[in-house]
């Protein structure tokens, strides 16, 4: 891997832009310090309630701002014994994310590190020898061009029965907050990815949380070997059950045995899976928390949730608007804030910088093996370039027109996309839709807002608590 004073002292190309000494720092401190604080693979409670007082991620923003004025809009390279780029232009975002896997390979040092303590196998982190093999599978068993699974059915009975159970729960509590929340929507997540049989098996989450939680220390901590063989065991177990109506059941049907070859490892590509929801839990518990500051919004969302329940209906509904507001929570908080592609080849980007500096002599050139940064915060809330940053706007998602040409990515983009994104949002909204349909929830503490309403830049979901009562 060539570094970066390589890339600066060669004489036949010209040097990208390259952030100071203190400038670095700043970007260490503001940016790549708050990612690796609140655990880049599992949550922590502590310094996620630490990062929301400070409002981090609104700083991570202002800080990149600075470096955009400052560099242009780059790739910026950081003053490190590696070379890492911070990629701020639109059409660059577009770029790294449309050229993955060549010349932008999504299993970058870090993350393989990181995902290696619980999914060796899985496609996010696969070489671009087996990713051909693992691709096509995730895209059948998932279905991810359909916007509704087609074991919508059962699926959509396990999330329903979920939600009546929380909501029985908060009929006797008089609220709901997160660690009730959590562990009733992840009965509910285990019964659609292993089946019903999987509801009460809390012991085999917390395995692939303990797992997840080394991996939050990525190359530092070895692997538990021994724990990932006891959490890989009982994940067998439901697979070979195979039971109608689930993910798993799916993954021993003709179309994925046919996308199913060699080095597909099925059993490795389903901790992902699994990882990926835990996601989709937190953003389904800040929808809510969106809805509850934004009336207009709110009425709109509960006409949705009440019409889905018509018992003439005969198909699962599509829920656009509830899509759209968990589509938001995951823009306005983003549950994976950081895309780190790494280059495979030598790349050429257009210079950016700003007007009135040194004469370039011509386009800027990153060596291979550079990490390339898409800071998702600062893509998705950069108030300098979108006029809804700071604000609940779910018709960016109803309406293309309405972001432009901006690249928003909750769920990555281009062939390393998430093939679950329509799954993720078919449960979801189905759930804040039963939760919707007959009961009001609001915050027992509201969201600290700006001057002019913004919202916060980060979001401490562990303190939610929601008020429930009946309409």
């Amino acid at each position: 891997m060539h570094g970066v004073p390589h890339l600066l002292s060669s004489p036949s190309r010209s040097s990208a832009a390259r952030a100071s000494l203190t400038d670095t720092a700043r970007v260490l401190g503001q940016v790549l310090l708050p990612l690796v604080a609140r655990g880049l693979v599992k949550r922590r409670p502590r310094a996620v309630a630490l990062l929301a007082r400070l409002d981090a991620d609104h700083r991570s923003v202002r800080c990149l701002q600075r470096v955009r004025a400052r560099y242009g809009e780059g790739p910026v390279l950081l003053r490190l014994p590696r070379p890492v780029a911070l990629v701020l232009a639109p059409d660059d975002v577009r770029r790294v994310l449309d050229q993955t896997p060549e010349p932008f390979s999504a299993a970058a040092a870090l993350k393989v590190a990181a995902l290696g303590h619980f999914e060796p196998g899985a496609v996010l982190i696969s070489s671009s020898e087996d990713r051909p093999a693992r691709r096509p599978f995730n895209e059948v068993v998932l279905e991810a061009p359909a916007e509704v699974h087609s074991l919508a059915g059962p699926m959509l009975a396990a999330v329903q029965q979920e939600a009546d159970s929380l909501l029985d729960g908060a009929a006797r509590t008089g609220e709901i907050a997160y660690p009730a929340f959590a562990a009733g929507t992840w009965r509910m997540v285990r019964r659609v990815v292993l089946g019903d049989a999987a509801r009460d098996d809390e012991a085999f989450t917390d395995l692939l949380g303990r797992l997840r939680s080394r991996g939050n220390w990525g190359p530092l901590l070895p692997r538990r070997e021994g724990l990932r063989r006891e959490f890989d065991a009982r994940l067998r177990h439901y697979l070979d059950a195979a039971e109608p109506g689930s993910l798993a059941g799916a993954i021993a049907g003709e179309a994925a045995r046919a996308a199913t070859g060699e080095r597909t490892e099925p059993a490795q590509q389903v901790p992902h899976w699994l990882f990926a929801y835990d996601a989709a839990v937190i953003a389904a518990f800040r929808a809510l928390a969106l809805l509850d500051g934004a009336p207009e919004a709110a009425q709109r969302a509960a006409a949705e949730a009440e019409g889905a329940r018509e018992p003439a209906r005969s198909a699962a509904p599509t829920l656009p608007f509830l899509r759209a507001c968990v589509l938001e929570a995951l823009r306005l908080y983003p549950t994976t804030p950081a895309l780190v592609r790494q280059s495979t080849a030598p790349t050429t980007w257009p210079d950016r910088r700003p007007a009135g500096g040194p004469p370039v002599p011509g386009p800027a050139v990153l060596p291979a093996g550079t990490a390339l940064l898409v800071h998702a915060p600062f893509a998705h809330r950069d108030d300098e370039r979108q006029p809804w940053a700071d604000a609940l706007a779910p018709e960016l998602w109803l309406d293309g027109a309405a972001r432009g040409d901006w690249p928003l990515v909750p769920f990555s983009a281009g062939p390393a996309g998430c093939p679950g994104r329509n799954l993720v949002l078919f449960t979801t909204s189905s759930l804040l839709a039963r939760l919707l349909a007959d009961h009001e929830l609001r915050l027992l503490t509201p969201l600290r807002r700006g001057a002019q309403g913004q919202l916060p830049g980060t979001l401490d979901h562990f303190a939610l608590r929601f008020a429930v009562r009946p309409r």
